[in-house]
């Protein structure tokens, strides 16, 4: 620090140079790198729709999972693998509060900007449970408590990285008898509670778990929040349809994904993304088709894998581009970086909610949130128990105060939110999430670049 002002470290000095010099991307160089950046947001979404999803389809189908469980769980570890190989960059490689900033950083923008796209982007009104938002909210303010906690005396110490693994156990424990709790809640809670009373009239109408419903013939599978975990179905299981993509069933193979589309737009999409679908059809097996229907499992994995690497050329790039625009590094951190490392969750969220599953996006949204808290956590564990036992892990806290106000803030914002609007997803909400959302990153900015607060910093070596 220099006369109360705080350094921080330059975004672009966590990624390699680019492949132009500041002069040519001021020439025109930076048009290169917005181009990767849209074409970087379109393999994301090729990923997820091709491969992630369906993968997760059927895993939640062996599992007997529902909704809201697999969004917060299966859905919400595979697309925060960058928050997690971030994590693992800044504990390990960079040695610096990469993980921590830009963990907490985007907090806000998973909460209110992924839902506001949800909204927004959505054309049907999806319908939500009062016990997961509840339960995923209660999750990830004591998850955000617990790091915010630790890092307020600039250390972090064995013990307490080892709450964080403990406190995502209890949560992972709570998802096992999610049923049971439900149930349990919506009698005690009925009487007092519209929401609850709500949930137990709808009950009664079941909802297929991805949402998809065949116009010209009966569902195959239905799954409602009080099934038991367990397919009770007369029906074979081979007979179950991964509904995700409008399958019939499994016996009839999904389209090839070299298959032309019909519509004009649809097919220039598909001959710009030809290079990207081509690739990710020689490196993952496509789940969809019989062939690769039991490879699941490495399908969810290996394409978490490429959504990690592309989020990370993705953020690359708008670090660089906004280095040569002159965005002033706290305002990227707050902005472009955090809408770049969760670029993933929503896409999938999206996806989802246009699907009608809105438990499902909405445990997602949220979930990530606590699997981020648990991404800081394991890196931190490891280090100071088994590699650096000598000492504690050092870590920057400036703008803890601030932080701290603006996490628990923005979810009990979003629970208001989603009470007020009736319990559903909506452009409504959508709109309602945009400004709350636009109204936190002004007043962040704000405070980071010193115009409001004592907290003015700069960039190191600046």
């Amino acid at each position: 620090s220099e006369n109360g002002t705080r350094c921080v470290l330059s975004s672009s000095s966590e990624f390699p140079e680019g492949f132009f010099t500041p002069q040519e991307r001021k020439d025109g160089g930076i048009v290169i790198y917005f181009l990767i950046i849209l074409y970087m947001f379109l393999a994301v979404s090729i990923v997820c729709d091709d491969y992630f999803l369906p993968s997760l389809e059927i895993i939640s189908e062996c599992l007997g999972l529902s909704q809201d469980v697999a969004g917060a769980t299966f859905m919400a570890a595979g697309s925060s693998a960058p928050e997690l190989v971030t994590a693992f960059l800044g504990a390990f490689v960079t040695k610096g509060d990469i993980g921590v900033s830009t963990i907490l950083g985007s907090a806000i923008y998973n909460l209110l900007g992924i839902s506001a796209a949800c909204g927004l982007f959505s054309s049907v009104v999806s319908r939500l449970s009062c016990w997961p938002l509840f339960r995923d909210c209660l999750a990830y303010t004591l998850s955000a408590a617990a790091v915010l906690a630790m890092i307020s005396d600039n250390r972090i110490y064995w013990y307490e990285s080892a709450s964080l693994l403990l406190i995502y156990g209890c949560y992972v424990l709570v998802l096992c008898f999610d049923i049971k709790i439900n149930q349990y809640l919506m009698k005690k809670f009925s009487p007092c509670c519209t929401c609850f009373t709500k949930a137990m009239e709808e009950n009664a109408e079941q909802q297929p778990l991805v949402g998809w419903r065949e116009e010209s013939g009966p569902l195959i599978r239905q799954q409602s929040r009080t099934d038991s975990g367990i397919f009770q179905d007369e029906l074979d299981y081979s007979q179950l349809s991964t509904s995700l993509h409008g399958l019939d069933e499994i016996s009839e193979d999904h389209p090839n994904v070299f298959t032309m589309p019909e519509a004009d737009m649809k097919r220039i999409l598909w001959v710009l993304s030809l290079p990207i679908i081509t690739l990710l059809y020689l490196t993952i097996p496509d789940c969809r088709r019989q062939f690769w229907r039991n490879w699941f499992m490495v399908t969810f994995l290996i394409s978490a894998a490429w959504i990690s690497a592309i989020t990370y050329v993705l953020v690359w790039m708008i670090t660089i581009a906004g280095e040569t625009l002159g965005i002033p590094e706290s305002v990227m951190g707050l902005t472009l970086l955090a809408a770049g490392t969760s670029v993933p969750d929503t896409v999938a969220s999206v996806l989802v909610a246009r699907k009608g599953n809105g438990d499902m996006a909405m445990s997602n949204i949220v979930g990530s949130n606590v699997f981020d808290m648990l991404c800081l956590g394991i890196p931190w564990f490891i280090k100071t128990a088994f590699i650096n036992t000598s000492g504690p892990i050092e870590v920057n806290s400036s703008g803890l105060t601030y932080t701290a106000i603006s996490l628990i803030c923005s979810v009990v914002f979003i629970f208001l939110a989603v009470h007020l609007n009736g319990w559903k997803i909506d452009k409504k909400l959508g709109t309602i999430c945009l400004v709350l959302y636009l109204v936190f990153t002004v007043l962040s900015i704000l405070y980071e670049l010193g115009i409001i607060g004592n907290n003015p910093t700069r960039v190191c070596g600046n």
